[in-house]
Protein backbone atom coordinates (compact mmCIF):
# COMPACT_ATOMS: atom_id res chain seq x y z
CA UNK A 1 0.00 0.00 0.00
CA UNK A 2 1.36 3.42 -0.91
CA UNK A 3 1.21 6.18 1.67
CA UNK A 4 -0.64 9.35 0.73
CA UNK A 5 1.60 12.30 1.52
CA UNK A 6 0.40 15.24 -0.52
CA UNK A 7 -3.37 15.28 -0.47
CA UNK A 8 -4.75 13.10 2.29
CA UNK A 9 -8.18 11.59 2.45
CA UNK A 10 -10.59 13.12 4.90
CA UNK A 11 -10.67 11.55 8.32
CA UNK A 12 -14.32 11.90 9.32
CA UNK A 13 -15.03 12.31 12.99
CA UNK A 14 -18.10 13.34 14.91
CA UNK A 15 -17.09 16.93 14.30
CA UNK A 16 -16.29 16.26 10.62
CA UNK A 17 -12.74 17.57 10.92
CA UNK A 18 -10.10 16.69 8.34
CA UNK A 19 -6.57 15.46 8.84
CA UNK A 20 -4.54 16.70 5.91
CA UNK A 21 -1.07 17.73 4.85
CA UNK A 22 0.99 15.48 7.12
CA UNK A 23 4.46 14.73 5.82
CA UNK A 24 6.49 11.71 6.80
CA UNK A 25 9.73 13.50 5.91
CA UNK A 26 10.44 15.17 9.25
CA UNK A 27 13.98 16.49 8.98
CA UNK A 28 16.24 18.39 11.26
CA UNK A 29 15.35 18.62 14.90
CA UNK A 30 17.69 18.54 17.81
CA UNK A 31 20.13 15.71 18.22
CA UNK A 32 19.80 14.15 21.63
CA UNK A 33 23.56 14.56 22.19
CA UNK A 34 23.41 18.33 21.64
CA UNK A 35 22.71 21.03 24.24
CA UNK A 36 18.99 20.61 24.72
CA UNK A 37 18.57 22.43 28.02
CA UNK A 38 16.11 24.94 26.56
CA UNK A 39 14.08 22.45 24.55
CA UNK A 40 10.79 20.79 25.38
CA UNK A 41 8.89 17.99 23.70
CA UNK A 42 5.31 16.99 24.40
CA UNK A 43 3.95 13.52 25.08
CA UNK A 44 0.21 12.94 24.94
CA UNK A 45 -1.07 10.12 27.15
CA UNK A 46 -4.65 8.94 26.75
CA UNK A 47 -6.71 8.62 29.89
CA UNK A 48 -5.32 7.88 33.32
CA UNK A 49 -4.06 4.33 32.76
CA UNK A 50 -0.39 5.35 32.94
CA UNK A 51 0.24 5.88 36.69
CA UNK A 52 1.86 9.04 38.05
CA UNK A 53 4.94 7.04 39.07
CA UNK A 54 5.61 6.09 35.44
CA UNK A 55 5.00 9.63 34.21
CA UNK A 56 7.53 11.01 36.68
CA UNK A 57 10.02 8.34 35.65
CA UNK A 58 9.71 9.36 31.99
CA UNK A 59 10.22 13.03 32.81
CA UNK A 60 13.24 12.35 35.01
CA UNK A 61 14.95 9.87 32.68
CA UNK A 62 14.30 11.98 29.61
CA UNK A 63 15.86 15.05 31.25
CA UNK A 64 18.76 13.00 32.57
CA UNK A 65 19.57 11.52 29.15
CA UNK A 66 18.92 14.56 26.95
CA UNK A 67 18.96 17.70 29.09
CA UNK A 68 15.59 18.58 27.56
CA UNK A 69 12.21 18.78 29.26
CA UNK A 70 9.35 16.37 28.74
CA UNK A 71 5.87 17.88 28.98
CA UNK A 72 3.23 15.19 29.52
CA UNK A 73 -0.37 16.10 28.73
CA UNK A 74 -3.30 13.81 29.41
CA UNK A 75 -6.07 13.61 26.82
CA UNK A 76 -9.53 12.14 27.34
CA UNK A 77 -10.32 9.04 25.33
CA UNK A 78 -13.70 10.48 24.35
CA UNK A 79 -12.32 13.28 22.18
CA UNK A 80 -8.85 11.90 21.41
CA UNK A 81 -9.61 11.21 17.73
CA UNK A 82 -10.85 14.76 17.21
CA UNK A 83 -7.82 16.28 18.94
CA UNK A 84 -5.38 14.11 17.01
CA UNK A 85 -7.14 14.97 13.76
CA UNK A 86 -6.67 18.69 14.30
CA UNK A 87 -3.30 18.69 16.08
CA UNK A 88 -1.14 16.14 14.27
CA UNK A 89 -1.00 18.09 10.97
CA UNK A 90 -0.07 21.33 12.79
CA UNK A 91 3.67 21.57 13.46
CA UNK A 92 3.11 24.29 16.05
CA UNK A 93 0.55 22.32 18.05
CA UNK A 94 1.29 18.67 17.43
CA UNK A 95 2.37 16.43 20.27
CA UNK A 96 5.84 15.12 19.47
CA UNK A 97 4.89 11.65 20.68
CA UNK A 98 1.37 10.40 21.30
CA UNK A 99 -0.44 7.41 22.68
CA UNK A 100 -3.59 6.36 20.83
CA UNK A 101 -5.89 3.39 20.93
CA UNK A 102 -4.73 0.30 19.08
CA UNK A 103 -7.97 0.37 17.10
CA UNK A 104 -7.28 3.96 16.02
CA UNK A 105 -3.75 3.31 14.81
CA UNK A 106 -4.57 2.05 11.33
CA UNK A 107 -6.48 5.17 10.35
CA UNK A 108 -3.82 7.65 11.44
CA UNK A 109 -1.02 5.51 10.07
CA UNK A 110 -2.66 5.26 6.65
CA UNK A 111 -3.00 9.03 6.31
CA UNK A 112 0.67 9.72 7.06
CA UNK A 113 0.32 11.14 10.56
CA UNK A 114 3.35 9.38 12.03
CA UNK A 115 7.08 9.28 11.40
CA UNK A 116 8.55 6.20 9.78
CA UNK A 117 10.41 4.42 12.61
CA UNK A 118 11.20 1.20 10.77
CA UNK A 119 14.90 1.78 11.44
CA UNK A 120 14.14 1.66 15.19
CA UNK A 121 11.94 -1.44 15.12
CA UNK A 122 14.59 -3.97 16.15
CA UNK A 123 16.11 -1.66 18.74
CA UNK A 124 12.71 -1.10 20.36
CA UNK A 125 11.91 -4.79 20.64
CA UNK A 126 11.43 -6.14 17.13
CA UNK A 127 9.75 -9.54 16.97
CA UNK A 128 9.25 -9.55 20.75
CA UNK A 129 6.61 -6.80 20.39
CA UNK A 130 2.91 -7.74 20.36
CA UNK A 131 2.39 -8.53 16.69
CA UNK A 132 -1.28 -7.61 16.29
CA UNK A 133 -0.52 -4.13 17.65
CA UNK A 134 2.56 -3.85 15.45
CA UNK A 135 0.40 -4.71 12.43
CA UNK A 136 -2.07 -1.95 13.35
CA UNK A 137 0.77 0.57 13.09
CA UNK A 138 2.17 -0.57 9.74
CA UNK A 139 1.71 0.39 6.12
CA UNK A 140 3.23 -2.18 3.81
CA UNK A 141 6.46 -3.25 5.48
CA UNK A 142 7.07 0.07 7.27
CA UNK A 143 6.50 0.77 10.96
CA UNK A 144 4.86 4.01 12.05
CA UNK A 145 3.51 3.22 15.51
CA UNK A 146 4.30 0.43 17.97
CA UNK A 147 2.46 -1.14 20.92
CA UNK A 148 2.59 0.82 24.18
CA UNK A 149 0.81 -1.63 26.47
CA UNK A 150 -1.86 -4.29 26.22
CA UNK A 151 -4.76 -5.10 28.44
CA UNK A 152 -7.45 -7.65 28.05
CA UNK A 153 -10.95 -7.77 29.44
CA UNK A 154 -11.84 -10.09 32.26
CA UNK A 155 -14.91 -10.72 34.38
CA UNK A 156 -14.90 -9.12 37.82
CA UNK A 157 -17.52 -10.33 40.28
CA UNK A 158 -18.90 -9.88 43.74
CA UNK A 159 -18.23 -13.48 44.67
CA UNK A 160 -20.24 -13.05 47.86
CA UNK A 161 -23.33 -12.18 45.81
CA UNK A 162 -22.71 -15.11 43.45
CA UNK A 163 -22.49 -17.41 46.48
CA UNK A 164 -25.65 -15.97 48.00
CA UNK A 165 -27.45 -16.71 44.72
CA UNK A 166 -26.05 -20.25 44.67
CA UNK A 167 -24.19 -19.79 41.38
CA UNK A 168 -20.69 -21.17 40.83
CA UNK A 169 -17.96 -19.78 38.57
CA UNK A 170 -18.83 -20.83 34.99
CA UNK A 171 -16.68 -22.99 32.76
CA UNK A 172 -18.36 -22.18 29.41
CA UNK A 173 -20.02 -19.14 27.87
CA UNK A 174 -23.46 -20.77 28.08
CA UNK A 175 -22.90 -21.34 31.79
CA UNK A 176 -21.89 -17.71 32.22
CA UNK A 177 -24.96 -16.44 30.36
CA UNK A 178 -27.28 -18.67 32.39
CA UNK A 179 -25.48 -17.90 35.65
CA UNK A 180 -25.70 -14.11 35.47
CA UNK A 181 -29.35 -14.36 34.44
CA UNK A 182 -30.05 -16.56 37.47
CA UNK A 183 -28.25 -14.13 39.78
CA UNK A 184 -30.21 -11.25 38.30
CA UNK A 185 -33.49 -13.06 38.94
CA UNK A 186 -32.51 -14.07 42.48
CA UNK A 187 -31.16 -10.66 43.51
CA UNK A 188 -30.26 -12.18 46.90
CA UNK A 189 -29.55 -8.83 48.57
CA UNK A 190 -32.75 -7.19 47.26
CA UNK A 191 -30.87 -4.32 45.62
CA UNK A 192 -32.91 -1.85 43.52
CA UNK A 193 -31.99 -1.78 39.80
CA UNK A 194 -29.66 -4.74 40.38
CA UNK A 195 -27.77 -6.40 37.50
CA UNK A 196 -26.51 -9.96 37.51
CA UNK A 197 -24.19 -8.68 34.76
CA UNK A 198 -23.84 -4.93 34.26
CA UNK A 199 -23.69 -4.41 30.49
CA UNK A 200 -24.41 -0.91 29.24
CA UNK A 201 -26.70 -0.59 26.26
CA UNK A 202 -23.95 1.15 24.27
CA UNK A 203 -21.04 -0.95 25.56
CA UNK A 204 -19.92 -2.51 22.30
CA UNK A 205 -16.30 -3.01 23.40
CA UNK A 206 -17.38 -5.66 25.89
CA UNK A 207 -20.38 -6.81 23.84
CA UNK A 208 -18.34 -7.85 20.80
CA UNK A 209 -16.85 -10.69 22.87
CA UNK A 210 -20.09 -12.62 22.26
CA UNK A 211 -19.75 -12.02 18.53
CA UNK A 212 -16.16 -13.26 18.51
CA UNK A 213 -17.02 -16.24 20.74
CA UNK A 214 -19.48 -17.43 18.07
CA UNK A 215 -16.86 -17.12 15.30
CA UNK A 216 -18.47 -13.92 14.07
CA UNK A 217 -16.63 -10.88 12.71
CA UNK A 218 -17.39 -7.18 12.60
CA UNK A 219 -15.99 -6.89 9.07
CA UNK A 220 -14.00 -8.76 6.44
CA UNK A 221 -11.63 -7.58 3.73
CA UNK A 222 -11.12 -8.79 0.18
CA UNK A 223 -8.84 -7.20 -2.41
CA UNK A 224 -8.44 -4.18 -0.15
CA UNK A 225 -12.20 -3.61 0.17
CA UNK A 226 -13.74 -3.82 3.64
CA UNK A 227 -17.29 -5.07 4.20
CA UNK A 228 -19.27 -4.83 7.44
CA UNK A 229 -20.59 -8.27 8.47
CA UNK A 230 -22.99 -7.64 11.34
CA UNK A 231 -25.71 -9.56 9.50
CA UNK A 232 -23.57 -12.65 8.91
CA UNK A 233 -24.82 -15.92 10.42
CA UNK A 234 -22.21 -16.29 13.19
CA UNK A 235 -22.28 -12.62 14.14
CA UNK A 236 -26.04 -12.80 14.52
CA UNK A 237 -25.63 -15.73 16.93
CA UNK A 238 -23.58 -13.49 19.18
CA UNK A 239 -26.05 -10.62 18.84
CA UNK A 240 -28.91 -12.93 19.84
CA UNK A 241 -27.03 -13.95 22.99
CA UNK A 242 -26.37 -10.29 23.77
CA UNK A 243 -30.04 -9.45 23.37
CA UNK A 244 -30.89 -12.15 25.89
CA UNK A 245 -28.29 -10.81 28.33
CA UNK A 246 -29.70 -7.31 28.03
CA UNK A 247 -33.19 -8.63 28.76
CA UNK A 248 -32.45 -11.20 31.46
CA UNK A 249 -29.21 -10.22 33.20
CA UNK A 250 -28.60 -6.46 32.97
CA UNK A 251 -30.45 -3.44 34.26
CA UNK A 252 -27.70 -1.05 33.19
CA UNK A 253 -28.93 2.11 31.45
CA UNK A 254 -29.44 1.78 27.73
CA UNK A 255 -27.16 4.76 27.11
CA UNK A 256 -24.32 3.45 29.33
CA UNK A 257 -20.99 2.99 27.58
CA UNK A 258 -17.75 1.21 28.46
CA UNK A 259 -16.84 3.47 31.37
CA UNK A 260 -16.00 2.74 35.01
CA UNK A 261 -18.37 -0.20 35.46
CA UNK A 262 -16.27 -1.26 38.44
CA UNK A 263 -17.88 1.37 40.68
CA UNK A 264 -21.04 -0.75 40.75
CA UNK A 265 -19.16 -3.63 42.41
CA UNK A 266 -18.08 -1.49 45.36
CA UNK A 267 -20.25 -1.10 48.44
CA UNK A 268 -20.07 2.65 47.82
CA UNK A 269 -18.35 4.80 45.21
CA UNK A 270 -18.61 8.04 43.28
CA UNK A 271 -19.22 9.14 39.70
CA UNK A 272 -16.89 11.90 38.55
CA UNK A 273 -16.83 14.15 35.50
CA UNK A 274 -13.86 14.75 33.17
CA UNK A 275 -12.42 17.32 35.60
CA UNK A 276 -12.61 14.91 38.53
CA UNK A 277 -15.55 16.62 40.22
CA UNK A 278 -17.99 14.28 41.97
CA UNK A 279 -21.38 14.33 40.25
CA UNK A 280 -23.14 11.41 41.98
CA UNK A 281 -22.68 8.62 44.49
CA UNK A 282 -23.26 4.90 43.90
CA UNK A 283 -23.72 1.76 45.95
CA UNK A 284 -23.43 -1.96 45.19
CA UNK A 285 -25.73 -2.70 42.24
CA UNK A 286 -24.03 -5.41 40.15
CA UNK A 287 -22.82 -8.95 40.70
CA UNK A 288 -20.56 -8.96 37.62
CA UNK A 289 -18.89 -6.64 35.14
CA UNK A 290 -16.34 -6.87 32.35
CA UNK A 291 -13.39 -4.49 32.37
CA UNK A 292 -9.67 -4.36 31.54
CA UNK A 293 -7.74 -6.24 34.21
CA UNK A 294 -6.14 -3.10 35.63
CA UNK A 295 -9.60 -2.17 36.95
CA UNK A 296 -8.77 -4.23 40.03
CA UNK A 297 -6.97 -1.19 41.45
CA UNK A 298 -10.40 0.48 41.66
CA UNK A 299 -12.29 -2.40 43.24
CA UNK A 300 -12.46 -3.15 46.96
CA UNK A 301 -12.53 -1.49 50.35
CA UNK A 302 -12.04 2.28 50.36
CA UNK A 303 -9.02 3.66 52.20
CA UNK A 304 -6.27 6.27 51.87
CA UNK A 305 -2.55 6.11 51.29
CA UNK A 306 0.16 8.03 53.16
CA UNK A 307 -0.51 11.09 50.99
CA UNK A 308 -4.21 11.05 51.76
CA UNK A 309 -5.14 9.81 48.28
CA UNK A 310 -8.12 7.46 48.02
CA UNK A 311 -7.20 3.80 47.46
CA UNK A 312 -9.05 0.53 47.08
CA UNK A 313 -7.99 -2.72 48.73
CA UNK A 314 -9.12 -5.90 47.00
CA UNK A 315 -11.06 -8.25 49.27
CA UNK A 316 -10.86 -11.93 48.34
CA UNK A 317 -13.90 -12.66 50.51
CA UNK A 318 -16.04 -10.39 48.34
CA UNK A 319 -14.39 -10.22 44.92
CA UNK A 320 -13.17 -12.57 42.21
CA UNK A 321 -11.75 -12.23 38.70
CA UNK A 322 -11.60 -14.70 35.83
CA UNK A 323 -11.33 -14.81 32.05
CA UNK A 324 -14.68 -14.90 30.25
CA UNK A 325 -15.07 -18.55 29.18
CA UNK A 326 -15.76 -19.36 25.56
CA UNK A 327 -18.09 -21.95 24.06
CA UNK A 328 -15.29 -24.53 24.21
CA UNK A 329 -14.34 -23.79 27.82
CA UNK A 330 -11.17 -21.97 26.81
CA UNK A 331 -10.95 -18.19 27.27
CA UNK A 332 -13.40 -16.37 25.00
CA UNK A 333 -11.87 -14.12 22.31
CA UNK A 334 -12.47 -10.81 24.06
CA UNK A 335 -11.53 -7.41 22.68
CA UNK A 336 -7.81 -6.74 23.15
CA UNK A 337 -7.51 -3.40 24.85
CA UNK A 338 -4.40 -1.29 24.91
CA UNK A 339 -2.56 1.38 23.03
CA UNK A 340 -0.02 2.14 20.37
CA UNK A 341 2.47 4.99 20.46
CA UNK A 342 4.13 6.93 17.67
CA UNK A 343 6.11 10.04 16.74
CA UNK A 344 4.23 12.79 14.94
CA UNK A 345 5.43 13.31 11.38
CA UNK A 346 5.24 17.04 12.12
CA UNK A 347 7.42 16.95 15.24
CA UNK A 348 10.05 19.70 15.26
CA UNK A 349 12.29 17.55 17.44
CA UNK A 350 12.20 14.04 15.97
CA UNK A 351 15.55 13.02 17.43
CA UNK A 352 14.44 13.90 20.95
CA UNK A 353 11.16 12.11 20.28
CA UNK A 354 13.13 9.02 19.25
CA UNK A 355 15.08 9.21 22.49
CA UNK A 356 11.83 9.19 24.43
CA UNK A 357 10.69 6.12 22.50
CA UNK A 358 13.90 4.34 23.53
CA UNK A 359 13.17 5.08 27.19
CA UNK A 360 9.58 3.86 26.84
CA UNK A 361 10.73 0.59 25.30
CA UNK A 362 13.60 0.11 27.74
CA UNK A 363 13.71 -2.89 30.06
CA UNK A 364 13.12 -0.75 33.15
CA UNK A 365 10.03 1.04 31.84
CA UNK A 366 8.53 -2.11 30.33
CA UNK A 367 8.90 -3.81 33.71
CA UNK A 368 7.25 -0.82 35.41
CA UNK A 369 4.24 -1.20 33.11
CA UNK A 370 3.88 -4.83 34.13
CA UNK A 371 4.29 -4.09 37.83
CA UNK A 372 1.35 -1.69 37.50
CA UNK A 373 -0.86 -4.25 35.78
CA UNK A 374 -0.41 -3.00 32.20
CA UNK A 375 0.72 -5.67 29.76
CA UNK A 376 4.24 -4.80 28.55
CA UNK A 377 4.60 -4.38 24.80
CA UNK A 378 7.71 -6.59 24.85
CA UNK A 379 7.02 -10.25 25.64
CA UNK A 380 10.39 -10.57 27.38
CA UNK A 381 8.96 -8.56 30.26
CA UNK A 382 5.53 -10.16 30.67
CA UNK A 383 6.81 -11.86 33.84
CA UNK A 384 6.77 -8.41 35.47
CA UNK A 385 2.98 -8.80 35.67
CA UNK A 386 3.59 -11.33 38.43
CA UNK A 387 1.62 -14.51 39.08
CA UNK A 388 -1.30 -13.28 41.14
CA UNK A 389 -4.93 -13.78 40.13
CA UNK A 390 -4.99 -10.52 38.17
CA UNK A 391 -1.93 -11.42 36.11
CA UNK A 392 -3.33 -14.88 35.46
CA UNK A 393 -6.67 -13.41 34.33
CA UNK A 394 -4.90 -10.93 32.05
CA UNK A 395 -2.64 -13.53 30.48
CA UNK A 396 -5.50 -16.01 30.06
CA UNK A 397 -7.88 -13.47 28.53
CA UNK A 398 -5.17 -12.05 26.28
CA UNK A 399 -4.29 -15.52 24.99
CA UNK A 400 -7.30 -15.52 22.66
CA UNK A 401 -8.08 -11.80 22.39
CA UNK A 402 -8.88 -9.99 19.15
CA UNK A 403 -8.65 -6.50 17.71
CA UNK A 404 -11.31 -4.57 15.84
CA UNK A 405 -10.91 -4.46 12.03
CA UNK A 406 -7.67 -2.87 10.84
CA UNK A 407 -9.65 -0.87 8.30
CA UNK A 408 -8.51 2.61 7.17
CA UNK A 409 -11.73 4.10 8.46
CA UNK A 410 -12.04 2.39 11.82
CA UNK A 411 -11.16 5.57 13.73
CA UNK A 412 -13.98 7.21 11.79
CA UNK A 413 -16.33 4.48 12.99
CA UNK A 414 -15.29 5.04 16.60
CA UNK A 415 -15.42 8.82 16.30
CA UNK A 416 -18.94 8.73 14.86
CA UNK A 417 -20.28 6.59 17.74
CA UNK A 418 -22.12 4.45 15.22
CA UNK A 419 -21.28 1.27 17.15
CA UNK A 420 -22.82 2.78 20.27
CA UNK A 421 -25.88 3.67 18.22
CA UNK A 422 -26.20 0.12 16.89
CA UNK A 423 -25.77 -1.59 20.27
CA UNK A 424 -28.25 0.82 21.82
CA UNK A 425 -30.95 -0.71 19.59
CA UNK A 426 -30.21 -4.41 20.19
CA UNK A 427 -32.36 -5.02 23.27
CA UNK A 428 -35.56 -3.57 21.81
CA UNK A 429 -35.09 -4.93 18.29
CA UNK A 430 -37.76 -7.29 16.96
CA UNK A 431 -35.68 -8.16 13.89
CA UNK A 432 -31.97 -8.34 14.65
CA UNK A 433 -31.04 -9.36 11.12
CA UNK A 434 -32.78 -6.36 9.59
CA UNK A 435 -31.14 -4.08 12.16
CA UNK A 436 -27.73 -5.57 11.39
CA UNK A 437 -28.27 -5.18 7.63
CA UNK A 438 -29.22 -1.54 8.15
CA UNK A 439 -25.96 -0.85 9.98
CA UNK A 440 -23.86 -2.90 7.56
CA UNK A 441 -24.92 -0.38 4.91
CA UNK A 442 -23.79 2.48 7.15
CA UNK A 443 -20.52 0.91 8.22
CA UNK A 444 -19.11 -0.47 4.94
CA UNK A 445 -18.36 2.93 3.34
CA UNK A 446 -17.04 4.26 6.64
CA UNK A 447 -14.64 1.33 6.97
CA UNK A 448 -13.21 2.21 3.58
CA UNK A 449 -12.82 5.90 4.38
CA UNK A 450 -15.60 6.91 1.99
Amino acid sequence: MKRKLASLAALATASALVLAGCSSNADGGADASADNSGKTITLWLAGSDTPDELREYLKTEFNKETGATLNIQQQDWGDLVTKLTTSLPDANNTPDVTELGNTQSSTFTNVGAFLNITDMYDELGGSKLLQSFVDAGMVGDKNYSLPYYFGSRAVFTRSDVWAAAGVEQPKTLDEFNAGVAAINAANPLNIPDFSGFYLGGQDWRNGISWIFANDGELATVKDGKWTSTLASENTLKGLEQLQQLYKSASNAPNDAKDSNQYIYLNDSDEIKDAEGAVTASTSLSAASIMAPTWAHWSIGTLGTDDAGKATRTWDDTKNAVFALPGNDGKPAPVFAGGSNIGISAKSKNPELAKKLMKIIFSKDYQAMLGTNGLGPANSDHVDSLGDDQFAKALIASASNSKLTPAAPGWATVEGSLVMEEFFNKIEASTDLKALAQEYDKKLTPMLNGE
